[in-house]
């Protein structure tokens, strides 16, 4: 979609509820939109978003998955295992005519079989189940080609070395401040902010080498 604004998808990204019963062992915690509308204009302008096939695992309440369609992608499958987001999602896609562009569906992450040319999406940051981002990493590197993932800064050594042991290869780092609202009874303050990285990572396959 050419011409748009970064800071109109932003306020576009603003209009998308947050989860109406967020689970603590789930971590599902919003993406701020200005950090998702960053990480989607990052992927745009690298060209994997208009006329692509997105994946959103874990997708939540659809903030990359309706991104990325609002930013011209020719399909995106999106997953979840929370009934309840998904619904969220799905009713925000009908409302942006978007119903035929986005397929959400309620699934565990290692059930998703589609093939995509790029995945874009927040895990869990593995603050409640230690290493409960690495199964959607080892998805998707099965099923894309260029990936665009959010992950707690403190766990960057270990995840460099875990996408460089499997041969493939980051491209692009970047780290953000992402803010906290208290929405659970263990949190003892109102807001909390702590360093998140966005990795751009390469999937080296003989078909897909950038530079």
């Amino acid at each position: 979609m050419s011409g748009i604004k970064k800071k109109e998808l932003e306020i576009k990204l603003e209009g998308i509820p947050s989860h109406p019963d967020p689970s603590p062992s789930l971590e599902q915690y919003t993406t701020p939109s200005y950090i998702a509308a960053d990480i989607l204009f990052t992927a745009y302008g690298q060209g994997d978003i208009a006329g692509k096939v997105i994946g959103d695992l874990g997708c939540g309440t659809g903030v990359f998955a309706l991104g990325s369609a609002y930013l011209g992608a020719e399909r995106v499958e999106a997953v979840d295992l929370d009934p309840k987001a998904i619904d969220v999602a799905r009713d925000v896609a009908e409302r942006w005519s978007f119903s035929e562009v986005i397929n959400f569906e309620v699934k565990d992450v290692k059930e998703f079989k589609a093939e995509v040319d790029t995945v874009i999406m927040n895990p869990p940051f593995g603050s409640q189940k230690k290493g409960a981002d690495l199964p959607f990493l080892e998805k998707s590197f099965e099923c894309s080609e260029i990936i665009y993932t959010l992950h707690n800064a403190k766990t960057v050594e270990f995840l460099e070395d875990f996408i460089e042991d499997r041969g493939h290869r980051v491209f692009w780092e970047k780290r953000y401040m992402f803010e906290i609202i208290s929405q659970f009874d263990y949190h003892e303050k109102e807001r909390k902010d702590f360093e998140v990285v966005l990795f751009g990572i390469n999937i080296e396959r003989e078909k897909n080498v950038r530079q």
